[in-house]
């Protein structure tokens, strides 16, 4: 007797990302994938590539919103994206960056910030950069009840005061800072933290001293998770593409085909064809073209 073939196995469900599954991921060795999201679509791709972590980075400054870098881009403008984003996933945690001047006034405003980031736009998390007086204002965040993330090494805020987008920690006194920064950020209660832009071999001798986990992006490969921009992994922009960066796709490339090809077939009016248009039953035409007025010609009468 044979047996029936079974209907296909449905994919599992993904079970929501919160800070202790990362807290999991890093004891158990599984490495994190978080990415940057600054739209819907952006949002459902990284949903349905089983990221882990969602950032609405203020790199959407430069990335989507046409500034020169991250400091001008307001707090509205993040908060309208990050809302954006928070419709597009069901699994990710979602982490919103605090834009710069939003937080390093006093504990009161970073507090009021992080609390819209997560009451408007749905974050699960905010991110904030630097050790420091940024330490702080972390614990300030925490003890209100908002989870935050930490960010040292290159952080593009400050990026002047550093001496520009550039590698951190690369003398002994640096790297000091740097452990300096990332240790004070990790007792203000950070569930983890971003390195940016710091030598391999200062990261792999900072690590056996934090606590949380910890996301490089261009700091080697002993993080217990890794971090990129969307539109740098997949070029979909030109530009600027640091040493950190690989690129996974070439999107920009492939819009500019698809527009083109568009173009052609518009100006050769082999667009729209039979196929893209619809129909109407041959009685109800008749009746249309009895309907209508005479056309007026030109210069008729004369």
């Amino acid at each position: 007797m044979s047996t029936p073939p079974r209907p296909p196995a449905e994919p599992p469900v993904r079970k929501p990302v919160t800070l202790t599954k990362l807290a999991e991921m890093r004891a158990l060795g599984e490495p994190i994938v978080m990415v940057t999201a600054y739209d819907h679509p952006s949002a459902v791709v990284a949903e349905e590539a089983g990221v882990d972590v969602v950032l609405v980075g203020d790199s959407a400054a430069n990335n989507v919103l046409g500034y020169a870098d991250t400091v001008p881009v307001t707090v509205e403008e993040l908060l309208m994206l990050a809302a954006a984003v928070r419709r597009g996933l069901r699994t990710p945690l979602l982490v919103g960056d605090l834009p710069f001047g939003s937080y390093e006034a006093s504990d009161a405003l970073a507090v009021q910030t992080a609390q819209r980031f997560v009451k408007e736009a749905g974050c699960d998390a905010v991110k904030l950069e630097g050790g420091g007086a940024s330490a702080d204002r972390a614990h300030a965040i925490v003890r209100a009840g908002v989870p935050v993330m930490g960010h040292v090494g290159l952080t593009p805020q400050t990026a002047t005061m550093l001496g520009g987008y550039r590698a951190q920690g690369r003398t002994a006194l640096r790297a000091r800072h740097v452990l300096e920064d990332a240790l004070a950020l990790q007792e203000a209660g950070c569930f983890s933290i971003v390195f940016e832009a710091i030598p391999a071999a200062v990261t792999d001798a900072i690590m056996p001293h934090m606590e949380v986990p910890i996301i490089g992006i261009g700091a080697g490969p002993s993080t217990d998770g890794q971090v990129l921009v969307l539109h740098d992994l997949l070029a979909i922009h030109d530009g600027f593409k640091p040493k950190f960066v690989k690129r996974f796709a070439a999107v920009k490339d492939e819009m500019r085909r698809g527009v083109e090809a568009y173009a052609e077939e518009v100006r050769t009016r082999r667009f729209p064809a039979a196929e893209h248009t619809y129909g109407i039953a041959p009685e109800e035409l008749e009746r249309l073209k009895a309907d209508l007025p005479p056309v007026e010609r030109l210069g008729a009468g004369r």
